[in-house]
């Protein structure tokens, strides 16, 4: 039986959802956190170690003003709010991504959760946000000092102190990776959903992670 470290998501779909129900993208996107609630809670129920969720890509700029701002917002308010949950529940929560875009307030307020939950050990919840695969790849290359090899190459990915992920789920129907997690998806399981993030739920989690189990991981070898 394959052992299970880490879970990634892409949360593709929140939009659509929002319009599907006639109340538009933003109601979506307030919809998919309650989701994203949801699976974490799921996940240390089931005793998955780590998590990590595509939050905003740094290609998501190019989305209307109006719907980046309360994208931002509902992440700012959310952590204002729920901080002392997130701490009694056990949960550690890391950022990565380029902080550079994103505004001092919100860059503040996920400094602090980051801080507040750092001893927290029952599950790691990453969230990547104005995350590139493409960037982090390049940037761990100039970072690389020395001979260049695979393990001084990953000691300055974002993830360099994690196992990289086990299992790759997307919703929303589409099956791409959308420079998400490049070189840490290498021998990733990779799970497509038809139905959008918000309609995800723990049965959903509890299948992916049934049929990993069964599956067999040769890592090249037989």
């Amino acid at each position: 039986m394959n052992r299970l470290n880490h879970v990634a998501f892409i949360m593709d779909g929140n939009g659509r959802w929002g319009n599907k129900k006639g109340k538009g993208r933003n109601f979506g996107h307030l919809k998919g956190i309650s989701t994203v609630k949801k699976i974490v809670k799921s996940s240390i129920e089931l005793k998955i170690p780590i998590t990590t969720f595509y939050v905003f890509s740094s290609e998501n700029w190019k989305r209307p003003k109006k719907e980046i701002n309360f994208l931002f917002r509902l992440i700012k308010n959310y952590f204002s709010q729920e901080i002392n949950s997130i701490i009694e529940q056990g949960i550690k929560i890391n950022i990565f991504g380029e902080m550079n875009k994103i505004s001092p307030e919100l860059k503040q307020i996920l400094k602090k959760t980051s801080s507040s939950t750092k001893k927290n050990k029952k599950i790691i919840v990453n969230l990547a946000i104005n995350y590139g695969s493409k960037n982090e790849i390049l940037n761990a290359f100039k970072k690389t000092k020395g001979k260049l090899n695979v393990k001084n190459f990953e000691s300055n990915l974002y993830t360099r102190l994690l196992p990289n992920p086990d299992i790759l789920i997307r919703t929303g129907g589409h099956k791409r990776l959308s420079n998400f997690m490049l070189w840490q998806l290498a021998y990733a399981e990779l799970f497509f959903f038809n139905k959008l993030w918000p309609d995800f739920n723990a049965k959903d989690l509890e299948n992916v992670i049934s049929k990993y189990k069964k599956s067999k991981r040769n890592f090249g070898g037989i």
